[in-house]
């Protein structure tokens, strides 16, 4: 049993850090402040190979795994979340499904440029009415004859106005629910495919998140992605790899608030003695360490469990639920820490805290996560 990241690994992760120390940590709280989504940096993460790091190089990507997904994404999450939830969906979600599900003919039409990084993927999945029940979603897609009609609207879709390939999921056959849904890839500036940008999140502001609407969007068979009424099978494998990442993003995002709680501390001084000093914030680091330790075992289990091509839903759910957790409590401990000021935009910790909120809710809830847990224990 090794727990030592292969060498290939600890390349990419340095290089990732040097990255981010550079062009992303000078400026993210701008991003979070202004909602801007950092179109100059995620520019220059396609020719780093992060937005195509688990797609085959006969695709233009880097050829890696879950595991190599898991790594860059930490590290960008320990600089800002908002980004690296853009490089976690656009890998894990809309060119993962493509990707895993697509023909070879729409592998080669759309994988290359999104591994390459000249264009973004989002995936539309969750509904104004359906959330943690993603069985229930009510966009609808009729067949005539070899062309399809859409009509419906999606919500909380990242890179819902950036992105240029949707992966669409859409009832095909309403009244087998989940059983009779199909996935569809759309394309931006489809006649009646629209976008709308959400704005005043709380977390992740510098996200693209947006409402899709769909009114009588016509695409042709070809762009059915997977067999008819399998897309919900298929929806649950992607989610199973994109929990891995979120909990990656998380481990990240709580890594960040240690770091940042382990300088204040040596630094900021009360009764004589910097505060680090103190048992109480002293202990506080302790359990954070620790946990974070945890969250990042977790998750490094179940991405190799998926690189080796073993079952790993259960642990995918078990790392996610751990690693949310555990950065809410950690960045939590981090405002604490920091006092009066970690509750003002002067430090870092305070967008630590409000992004990893998401991480409790995206892939599916802290609630959700227990239930499949739940259910393979007592399997």
């Amino acid at each position: 049993m090794d727990f030592e990241l292969p060498e290939e690994l600890r390349e990419i992760q340095r290089t990732v850090r040097d990255f981010c120390e550079a062009k992303v940590k000078p400026r993210a709280r701008a991003w979070d402040e202004k909602e801007e989504f950092p179109w100059e940096v995620v520019r220059e993460l396609g020719p780093l190979g992060l937005l195509g790091i688990a797609v085959p190089e006969e695709y233009g990507g880097a050829g890696m795994g879950a595991l190599a997904v898991a790594v860059v994404v930490e590290e960008i999450a320990r600089y800002d979340g908002s980004l690296a939830l853009t490089v976690a969906s656009h890998n894990g979600l809309g060119t993962g499904h493509i990707l895993r599900f697509g023909s070879e003919e729409q592998r080669r039409r759309w994988v290359p440029p999104l591994a390459r990084g000249e264009k973004l993927a989002a995936w539309g999945l969750t509904e104004p009415g359906s959330g943690s029940d993603a069985a229930g979603l009510r966009t609808t897609a009729v067949r005539r004859g070899d062309r399809w009609l859409l009509n419906g609207a999606k919500t909380f879709i990242t890179q819902g106005t950036v992105g240029d390939t949707f992966v669409v999921l859409a009832n095909t056959e309403p009244e087998r629910k989940q059983h009779g849904i199909t996935a569809f890839v759309l394309e931006k500036g489809a006649k009646g495919f629209s976008q709308r940008p959400i704005h005043g999140k709380l977390g992740m502001r510098s996200s693209d998140t947006a409402e899709l609407h769909l009114d009588e969007v016509e695409v042709p068979d070809a762009q059915r992605l997977g067999e008819v009424n399998q897309g919900f099978v298929n929806t649950l494998q992607i989610l199973d790899r994109g929990r891995i990442t979120i909990g990656a993003l998380a481990v990240g995002l709580a890594r960040g608030a240690l770091e940042e709680s382990r300088a204040y501390a040596k630094e900021r001084r009360t009764f004589g003695r910097p505060i680090a000093e103190h048992q109480a914030v002293a202990f506080m680091l302790a359990d954070v360490a620790t946990e974070v330790a945890a969250a990042r075992l977790l998750v490094h289990r179940a991405a190799a469990l998926c690189d080796a091509g073993e079952p790993f839903g259960a642990e995918a759910s078990m790392a996610k639920l751990f690693a949310s957790e555990a950065a809410m409590r950690a960045t939590t401990k981090a405002v604490q820490i920091h006092g009066g000021y970690g509750y003002t935009r002067d430090f870092p910790v305070e967008r630590y805290f409000r992004d990893a909120k998401l991480t409790e809710i995206g892939e599916g809830t802290s609630e959700i996560q227990r239930l499949v847990i739940s259910r393979a224990v007592l399997r």
